[in-house]
């Protein structure tokens, strides 16, 4: 629990990047690790559509050996489905019946390094927009010191992860239950404001927008960014995540 300000409330921060995990972890019993456009994204949609699990793995060798084996695999990078794999990190992809009952494994440019990242010292939870909701329902009902981790763009900063951030942060400091006090949770809520109405327009100079608008990628940006379509909560457990 946490020692600043009222010593009966837990904290909420945000860290921009897992570049910066290292000067954060010591602090928080979990980690809410984000993934927007599109990783996070993904993994919640193949578990609304029947996945049994989901495996990340760090680099495109190990995804090939889980291949190999016939395992359905994900790998993407700097937005694009890796040669040699069916399947990115679109979440159309895993909008079908071949995924049901499945363990799906997934490597992605940010968003599964993140995860490792967290998971070497934390509990860790996935979120996005697609399961926003949920995540706060959860953490006010189950209240706990959370670090909400940005996946970010190679390292850096991005405004997508950090707008979701900025929505976590201030439903949970509403409650009661949370405080803050790092300019990083402050920013992602001023962020988040700005961006509520309208998160496609706000977004529409992000680099990350850009670069998956100049893939073709509209359609992918537009499912990512529509608040609460499902309720399943991934959680990390013994190299997989699961439903909570």
């Amino acid at each position: 629990m946490s020692e600043v300000g009222n010593p009966q409330k837990f904290r909420v921060e945000v860290c921009f990047s897992p570049e910066e995990f290292d000067l954060y972890k010591q602090e928080y019993e979990s980690v809410v690790v984000i993934d927007v456009l599109r990783a996070t994204s993904a993994i919640c949609t193949a578990f609304e559509h029947g996945a049994e699990s989901v495996i990340p793995v760090r680099n495109i060798e190990e995804a090939l050996e889980y291949k190999e084996k016939g395992f359905i695999v994900g790998a993407e990078r700097n937005g694009k489905v890796v040669e040699g794999f069916e399947f990115g990190n679109s979440p159309y992809d895993y909008m079908n019946e071949n995924v049901k009952g499945q363990s799906i494994v997934l490597t992605t440019t940010n968003g599964t390094k993140a995860i490792h990242k967290a998971a070497k010292t934390h509990r860790v939870f996935i979120a996005s927009f697609l399961n926003l909701q949920a995540v706060i329902d959860f953490l006010i009902r189950e209240p706990q010191d959370v670090l909400l981790l940005a996946s970010g763009w190679q390292g850096k900063f991005n405004l997508e992860d950090s707008i979701c951030a900025g929505a976590i942060s201030e439903a949970l400091l509403e409650s009661g239950k949370y405080e803050s006090d790092e300019d990083s949770t402050i920013a992602s809520l001023f962020l988040f404001k700005k961006a509520k109405r309208n998160y496609w327009g706000f977004l529409k100079a992000s680099s990350h927008r850009r670069r998956l608008r100049n893939l073709n990628l509209n359609r992918d940006i537009k499912y990512c960014l529509t608040p609460n379509q499902t309720e399943i909560i991934p959680v990390y457990r013994e190299g997989q995540l699961v439903k909570m």
